[in-house]
């Protein structure tokens, strides 16, 4: 039988030290179209890390079009609102949905931190 020791994080705490961290809006369950209960699995730190290409998406919740690069989603001030938004909650759920950098090159900044130890890790999505 193999047996695999993991490090196991609750999503919530997970989004937390992101948010602590980078003082930005961030929710990994809202990610990628909305993630379904479960957990995700990531070794830390990523060998190659995937970062996405976009520099910006469109300024619209729910957008086809989700992700930017790790330096855009650092550079952009989450204080700044979304023009095209009426109400203010509009911008943090834009953030959470469709503006947020790919988690292997947020997990490699958080572990060059050391705010995160190298190993195994199952993030546990649980609504």
């Amino acid at each position: 039988m193999n047996v695999k020791n993991v490090k196991m994080i609750d999503a919530l705490d997970w989004d937390k030290l992101v948010t602590k961290t980078y003082k930005k809006p961030y929710t990994f369950q809202q990610q990628d179209g909305c993630k379904i209960r479960g957990v995700f699995e990531i070794t830390i730190p990523v060998v190659y890390p995937h970062d996405y290409g976009n520099d910006t998406v469109p300024e619209a919740v729910n957008h086809e079009e989700m992700g930017v690069s790790f330096r855009a989603w650092l550079e952009r001030d989450p204080k700044k609102p979304v023009k095209t938004f009426e109400y203010a909650y509009q911008n943090v759920i834009w953030w959470e949905r469709n503006f947020y950098p790919h988690i292997e090159i947020l997990a490699n900044d958080l572990y060059k931190k050391r705010l995160i130890e190298a190993g195994d890790y199952l993030i546990n999505i649980d609504w």
